[in-house]
């Protein structure tokens, strides 16, 4: 009796968008490997070339997934150059497939990765399909369907490809929180593109130890490298009811991070902020 391999879900975000083919062309290509395979969309809406954005999202989301599951992530402008393409393993038994070039950053600090494999072209890339002289499509053409392959159990993480030091991961630098007394000092790490709430690097942690509650005002600065954007007292509470409709607030998003919106509008387009390590937040008492 032929033992049944156990399929693992795939879970895809790109900065591809739903605007034309690319995004079913790869699905294709992941049920062409195997009909069965189940893919989830995660987003194709990481904003165009744009990886640290692709390395936040995925640690926004990565840990609610069942152990084992692939997560393709496509945010690739130096596609068809020598940047590595990549399969990683976190120490937690996740599999990333992505280009090497920054989109593993948040991950390799969090999650921690245990090994990485460059992808081995001449066997784990799509081959039949007139698609083997274009160097453009690599979402398709590589990651797709090595993530496929390896989702259904037709290779190993071994037979991905050569290894590679795992400390020679590309990672865009990561700035750190601080705290003196009473003032707590971060960055916009990223924005939400619906809402328009912005996300900064301050756990909850450091407030605490500041002495800030809920229900106090706080002195928020907004800097854009040391050009003062923003300066005005703002109620700190644990959700956007607390403020008055079109008011500011700040809260604990669901990262434990210390975010900044407006009730019912958004706060990044009200008041021009961005994120970024040239944006900087002080908050004091």
């Amino acid at each position: 009796m032929t033992e049944t391999v156990k399929k693992s879900i795939l879970v895809f975000q790109t900065d591809f968008t739903f605007k034309e083919g690319a995004v079913a062309s790869m699905y294709g290509v992941v049920k062409s490997v195997d009909h069965n395979l189940e893919i989830i969309t995660a987003t194709h809406e990481i904003p165009q070339f744009d990886t640290w954005s692709a390395s936040f999202r995925l640690n926004q989301y990565m840990k609610f997934w069942p152990k084992g599951t692939v997560f393709v992530s496509v945010v690739d402008p130096g596609v068809g150059t020598h940047r590595r393409a990549s399969v990683a393993l976190t120490k937690s038994g996740y599999y990333i497939v992505t280009p090497d070039n920054g989109s593993l950053t948040h991950i390799s600090k969090t999650e921690k990765i245990s090994a990485i494999r460059e992808i081995d072209e001449k066997v784990n890339r799509l081959k039949g399909m007139g698609t083997e002289r274009t160097s453009i499509f690599h979402g398709r053409d590589l990651f797709a369907y090595c993530a496929a392959k390896l989702a259904s159990g037709k290779i190993t993480f071994e037979e991905v490809g050569p290894e590679y030091p795992v400390k020679a991961i590309v990672t865009h630098p990561i700035s750190k929180p601080e705290i003196s007394g009473k003032k707590v000092k971060g960055i916009f790490e990223i924005k939400d593109p619906n809402f328009g709430n912005v996300w900064t690097n301050i756990p909850l942690s450091m407030f605490t130890e500041a002495g800030f509650k809920y229900g106090d005002y706080l002195q928020v600065k907004i800097f854009n490298n040391d050009k003062l954007i923003f300066s005005e007292k703002v109620l700190f509470h644990k959700s956007f009811g607390f403020a008055e409709k079109g008011e500011p607030i700040i809260y604990n998003n669901e990262q434990m991070n210390i975010g900044l919106a407006v009730s019912m509008g958004s706060f990044s387009s009200r008041y021009n902020i961005d994120y970024g390590n040239n944006w900087n937040v002080e908050v004091t008492k």
